[in-house]
């Protein structure tokens, strides 16, 4: 019979880690910036059917890197407790830090578990608050550690350099396009001088205070990112027009329908109306009747 070679937890645990931070190293960052109304979330993603970024209830956000059939999975699970939670409570009971110490609590389990391999995964549980006090940003990583972010942070691929970045150039009460703008050149920091990503390439949605709605989330179309983003076309005029949701909310945006997985938010685009007797002699108009 032969014996089984023996491997110290010490040596267990760090071979998980160093497994687990490889898989998250290969993935593209993630940045989550504080702004004035709320919260804003950028990642490199030039997928349209492959969300890195998505809503969780009401005021609650959810952003991850790493493999994508395992956050998804996490995510699911968290839209079910929150759903849940707020329908056999009340839906004020659902906050940020429970999802969160749910999320720590299952990545801890898995991490810690010898039959399983560890996700490969780090995620932002997210919650914007009535003041910009209140607001929340959580940060677990695959082993199940929680960290209470302030004002800005970065996950996965070269998240070094852009934190170091953004702590360089970010600025309290900044709006939404110029903190749509420091995240975008901060993901763009490489180390070899940084690179420009188009808005075609970017994923980014907000958690604004300000909407009317009950829901705060919100994702930015490209044509909104283009219009904030300056291009290799010159293009970009620095910000959108403001709306009735507030000053230079994207909402009104009337380079594009929104979101249409948002039904609260849609817009039909209706086209100009013509004169039908343009280009035409005007006809004469009769006198009145006396």
């Amino acid at each position: 019979m032969s014996m089984p070679f023996y491997v110290s937890p010490e040596q267990l645990m760090k071979d998980r880690a160093d497994f687990a931070r490889k898989g998250i190293a290969r993935g593209r960052s993630v940045a989550v910036v504080q702004y004035a109304d709320g919260i804003v979330f950028v990642s490199e993603n030039p997928s349209q059917a492959l969300h890195k970024v998505s809503e969780i209830y009401d005021r609650i956000a959810f952003a991850a890197v790493g493999r994508y059939n395992e956050f998804e999975n996490l995510r699911i699970a968290g839209v079910r407790l929150a759903d849940m939670r707020g329908y056999a409570y009340d839906r004020r009971d659902v906050t940020g830090r429970g999802l969160a110490n749910a999320y720590a609590q299952t990545l801890g389990t898995i991490f810690s578990s010898g039959g399983e391999k560890p996700y490969e995964v780090e995620i932002f549980v997210a919650e914007v608050g009535d003041r910009a006090a209140d607001d929340q940003v959580y940060r677990l990583t695959y082993d199940g550690q929680v960290a209470d972010e302030h004002d800005y942070a970065v996950m996965g691929g070269s998240a070094e350099q852009a934190a170091t970045y953004l702590k360089e150039h970010w600025t309290e009460g900044a709006g939404l396009d110029d903190s749509i703008r420091l995240a975008v050149v901060a993901l763009g920091q490489d180390g070899n001088g940084g690179r420009t990503i188009n808005a075609g390439d970017l994923e980014v949605a907000i958690l604004d205070r300000t909407r009317s709605q009950q829901r705060k989330f919100k994702r930015l179309t490209v044509a909104q990112l283009r219009r904030i983003l300056p291009d290799e076309n010159g293009g970009g005029d620095g910000g959108t027009e403001p709306g009735p949701d507030g000053p230079g909310h994207p909402s009104t945006d009337p380079s594009g329908p929104d979101d249409p997985a948002d039904p609260t938010d849609t817009i039909t685009q209706q086209p100009p109306l013509e004169d039908p007797t343009s280009g035409e002699p005007e006809p004469p108009i009769a006198p009145p009747v006396s």
